[in-house]
């Protein structure tokens, strides 16, 4: 059976087996269904992210998506803001954001998470 969108089930097994809360948890997971549709959208696992035209052209040719415009343009900016984040977190592990992989980001989320929970100090 052909799998419904970018995030495989063992993607997902990963994604859920994360001790994070159930909101990081969902966070987590629109992170990294952006990371997905973002190397779909580029062809390609390494490198830099598509640019903004790319990413505008592949929405456009969605078909679930060209009969709400309203929603497409709003997937769009979502989709604009996790790539900074992406972006943000692959410069923190030297890495291009590409080739990030599902373990880095639940590594990252799980470091976040660790940090908000120490004392200041």
């Amino acid at each position: 059976m052909a799998e419904a969108g970018p995030l495989s089930s063992e993607d997902l097994q990963l994604l859920e087996s994360s001790p994070l809360p159930s909101l990081e948890r969902h966070h987590l997971r629109l992170l990294a269904h952006a990371l997905r549709c973002l190397q779909q959208i580029a062809g390609r696992r390494a490198g830099a992210l598509p640019a903004r035209q790319q990413l505008q052209a592949w929405l456009a040719d969605q078909p679930q998506l060209t009969a709400e415009p309203a929603f497409q343009k709003a997937f769009g900016q979502q989709m604009e803001k996790a790539a900074k984040q992406l972006e943000q977190i692959a410069a923190t592990l030297a890495r291009d954001p590409l080739g990030l992989e599902l373990s880095d980001l639940c590594h990252w989320a799980d470091t976040q998470a660790r940090s908000r929970l120490r004392p200041p100090g």
